[in-house]
């Protein structure tokens, strides 16, 4: 076997559907071996920022790894913002870049797109992986392999393989893939046992879900588990978006002052807040109107679960929530009552010459998605993100951590590239012109998503947290006219009955993609945005040493 088959046959085997690119010289023969192989589609785009979030929205979606192919140097750094918010958001993405030959640059010349050194990637990119490897050796190369890509899936965070240019055709052995980690069945044991005896002496208990959930595809067992146990569910707001189809007792998303104050006050007036694969950070936790307390917590959260002070190591989410749902086989636990919460009436969208709000924009998709079927959401980050919490709940793909702009466009390709559904993508003007361009590339993979552009013709989400500035003003593009060009369908709407005829549209028509360029008044923001900034800003403030 060849080296380069060895790895294609290996990622096939570790789950991996997609693979999205952009050659470069360092590339081309590991591109031509991806190519001419056929083991996985191959996606070419148009700038690798857009290549990494396009694998991260399709890792995302499908609960398994996704590869990013690029060239050393320019392609791997250039897409290294991409990568380091799958590693911030727990996303298994494989980077997979081209390098120099085994004896390149070993004499007095540099070579070109190198940095420092010959290894500068390789360090780099070990702060943005947990495992990474040179395939220099191809005797080496299948253990380091199996590792990395065990490592990949283990954590569910982006990996590195680095590959000479002149080792494509090498020969090597298969991959074996590795068992996956042993887990401590006793301390899995008495971690149940102490979860348990925690929820059966708390009077309020609720269930948070994270991002872990949809990582590990946990989602059907962890809802059988609020089922068995009778208590409330809630997502975080990374997690907004998990359990569409699930039967459970969801209640909403939690989004402290910037949500549904019902949730809120369900959440914050807990005495048990089971946190299940919720990342402990400021946007999940952070806005809270009263501060969790960690001793009524128990966090499980990568591979470790602390139940108040008390920690369990190497107890991974997939063992605690297996462990649960044995316990309780054999011992069911007394359902309780579910609390009767009184959520948020949803706003009622009238199709008026009235101009348009960010809270009419989700009115009138809640509209279109009850008559027509919901569509999969991807979101750039920005008010677009926090309006698709007034959405219906469809499932999500946005970078409500990390939060990097630019997402949204490149990761609703990689969406419809990994499962065929049509999604529908909200982004701001400023982020879509970062990467919105990769549009172009829809005419020749046939996909066909509906992009609503949140046109302020500024940065408002920055204007939000430092308001009374004219930095952060844009110019007014023709985002509508730039879609034929680029092979698709764009129309400019400036009021509710304008959008909702173009959306209704853009739903019933396919095969090209439909672009929507919504205009807002300058200062429009959704009332959980504000709310949102307001809290992070008082958190700032009262910070110790501020």
């Amino acid at each position: 076997m060849k080296l380069a088959d060895a790895l294609l046959q290996a990622l096939v085997d570790h789950g991996v559907q997609q693979a999205f690119g952009i050659p470069g010289d360092f590339a081309l023969p590991l591109f031509k071996a991806l190519d001419e192989s056929k083991r996985l589609p191959l996606f070419m785009l148009s700038h690798e920022p857009g290549v990494g979030f396009a694998a991260d929205a399709a890792a995302r979606i499908a609960s398994a790894p996704a590869a990013a192919f690029v060239t050393y140097g320019a392609g791997a750094l250039n897409m290294l913002n991409a990568v380091a918010s799958a590693y911030a958001e727990q996303v298994p993405v494989v980077v997979v870049s081209g390098a120099p030959g085994t004896h390149e640059g070993r004499g007095m010349l540099k070579l070109h797109h190198q940095v420092k050194t010959l290894d500068s990637q390789m360090i780099i990119y070990r702060e943005v992986t947990c495992d990474q490897a040179r395939l220099d050796d191809p005797r080496r190369a299948p253990e380091d392999i199996a590792r990395v890509l065990s490592s990949c899936i283990t954590h569910s965070r982006p990996v590195y393989l680095e590959f000479p240019r002149d080792l494509v055709d090498a020969p090597c052995e298969a991959v074996r893939a590795l068992p996956a980690p042993a887990v401590a069945m006793e301390a899995v044991s008495d971690c149940v046992d102490e979860v348990l005896k925690r929820i059966a002496r708390a009077q309020s208990p609720v269930m948070m879900l994270g991002v872990e959930v949809r990582r590990f595809r946990l989602e059907a067992p962890v809802a059988e588990l609020a089922r068995k146990l009778g208590i409330p569910v809630v997502t975080s707001f990374m997690a907004h978006g998990l359990l569409p189809a699930q039967d459970s007792p969801l209640v909403g998303a939690y989004l402290g002052t910037a949500g549904d104050p019902a949730i809120t006050r369900l959440v914050e007036d807990s005495d048990c807040l089971l946190l299940l694969g919720v990342t402990p950070c400021d946007t999940n936790l952070g806005v809270s109107e009263h501060m969790i307390a960690p001793r009524t917590t128990i966090l499980a959260h990568n591979r470790s679960v602390g139940v108040g002070h008390h920690r369990y190591p190497d107890v991974p989410l997939a063992a605690l929530v297996e462990g649960l749902l044995t316990r309780l086989a054999r011992e069911p636990h007394q359902p309780r009552t579910l609390p009767d919460l009184q959520p948020q009436p949803a706003t009622t969208f009238v199709a008026d010459d009235a101009p348009l709000s960010p809270g009419d924009i989700t009115a009138a998709i809640n509209d279109a998605f009850a008559r027509n079927g919901p569509l999969p959401l991807a979101a750039d980050m920005g008010d677009c993100m926090f309006a698709a919490f007034d959405i219906g709940h469809s499932e999500l793909v946005a970078p409500g951590y990390y939060a990097s702009m630019g997402y949204g466009v490149p990761a609703g390709l990689g969406l419809q590239a990994a499962t065929g559904r049509r999604p529908l993508v909200l982004v701001g003007d400023g982020a879509f012109q970062m990467t919105g361009w990769e549009l172009g590339n829809c005419r020749r993979y046939g996909w066909d998503p509906i992009v609503v552009v949140f046109n302020n013709r500024s940065w408002e989400m920055l204007r939000v947290f430092q308001p009374g500035s004219s930095l952060y003003e844009l110019d007014d593009w023709d985002f509508a006219g730039c879609a034929a060009p680029l092979g698709g369908i764009g129309v400019r709407v400036n009021t509710r009955r304008e959008f909702a005829a173009a959306l209704e549209r853009a739903m019933a028509e396919r095969g090209r993609f439909q672009l929507i360029d919504a205009t807002l008044p300058r200062g429009s923001v959704s009332t959980s945005l504000a709310r949102f900034v307001t809290t992070l800003k008082q958190r700032q403030r009262s910070a110790p040493g501020d």
